[in-house]
């Protein structure tokens, strides 16, 4: 008996060590995935539970982040495996660039105006901000624009007490020259301006481009990617960024973590009129197709990625999500523009460019903001 229970013992010591073994050596097998991705995404990429759920089928995924238009026009795309630029048209020119037939298009998310309640009740006031039924604000991109076009400060604004700065009134945006956000909101920006019609050919580029070039060379400083601006607003407050426009995921990401960064006095405006980023993978071999498809086709990553703020193919995961965790979102998103096509694009963020430089501001950062 003695001699039964040693060696049954035995047995189960080697079978154990062999699926420990077995274990460790599923995880340092991986076959790595490399991607460059619009820096908005680098907390998806980084969560350990996506990392497991890629490992899951074989894969590591390592990431470097840039502007989804550096992504698109001057990051050395050989050394990846796939692209995930922030937005259709960067998408589009490096399928075309590249002759590549298939995309993937996992999540998206709308365009946000990031502010604070004192700054909102003082934007109500002037018809900028307006409350709607279901507790959600609307920013008009109108009336701030009129605001704009004045050169209206802070400090001018009938019976504003709480911030009365001798600050323009402007929304704070990344570097157009590199960054997919900032050609979000030179796409909503010129389309109001341009009547509210999507801009295309010279003569409607040189009626939007005045006023558009001044909404961003007035801020100064603009960062290149989307995370720098979102960390000021979080952590310096309403002084150093009292509007900022970014992607909806980033704000409800935090606000799902609640990890104390999303204040009771911070407040979320949807933009009327808005644009959805649509966040594709560019696949640029056979294995960034697979991620790509995982991406869109696996329940626990689109599950992750609602949990991350996107709005995925499945509507109603993303919902019950913000219901979950009592994140005040607007259900549908519907008073949306499509951008310019993609050579407009080109052609009004090349001109704001050259303005830049015409004041002074030097060229555009290049990549050294990948990492």
């Amino acid at each position: 008996m003695l001699a039964a229970v040693l060696v049954i013992g035995v047995g189960v010591a080697i079978y154990l060590g062999n699926s420990g073994s077995g274990a460790q050596k599923s995880r340092t097998d991986l076959s790595i995935v490399k991607g460059v991705i619009g820096s908005e995404k680098a907390a998806f990429f980084n969560d350990q539970r996506v990392q497991d759920a890629f490992a899951q089928h074989g894969l590591k995924v390592e990431v470097d982040t840039a502007g989804s238009r550096q992504i698109a026009t001057s990051v050395d795309l050989d050394k990846y495996d796939f692209a995930f630029p922030s937005s259709t048209p960067a998408a589009e020119k490096i399928q075309r660039e590249r002759k590549i037939t298939q995309t993937y298009a996992p999540f998206y998310s709308p365009m946000v105006i990031a502010s604070f309640r004192p700054i909102v009740d003082v934007l109500a006031r002037q018809g900028v901000a307006k409350k709607d039924a279901d507790g959600t604000w609307t920013f008009d991109m109108a009336a701030y624009l009129e605001l704009a076009k004045k050169g209206t400060r802070w400090d001018q604004l009938p019976g504003n007490t709480t911030y009365p700065v001798r600050k323009n009134v402007l929304v704070r945006t990344t570097d157009p020259r590199n960054s997919n956000s900032a050609a979000m909101y030179l796409a909503i920006t010129s389309h109001v301006l341009n009547g509210d019609a999507v801009v295309q050919g010279s003569a409607d580029a040189q009626k939007v481009l005045p006023l558009v070039s001044r909404l961003f060379l007035e801020q100064g400083y603009t960062a290149t990617t989307s995370e720098q601006p979102f960390d000021d607003y979080l952590s310096l407050g309403m002084g150093n960024t009292p509007l900022l426009f970014l992607y909806e995921a980033q704000f409800v990401d935090r606000a799902i973590r609640d990890d104390g960064s999303i204040t009771a006095d911070m407040v979320l405006m949807y933009p009327s009129p808005s644009v959805l980023s649509k966040h594709t993978v560019v696949p640029l071999n056979d294995k960034g197709s697979q991620v790509g498809k995982l991406l869109v086709e696996d329940p626990q990553l689109q599950e992750l990625a609602a949990t991350s703020g996107f709005r995925t193919t499945r509507p109603a995961q993303f919902a019950q999500v913000v219901k979950d965790h009592k994140v005040l979102v607007r259900t549908n998103v519907v008073d949306l523009i499509d951008p310019p096509t993609y050579e407009t694009l080109e052609r009004l963020l090349a001109a704001i460019g050259r303005t830049y430089e015409a004041k002074g501001a030097g060229p555009a950062p290049k990549d050294e903001e990948l990492r």
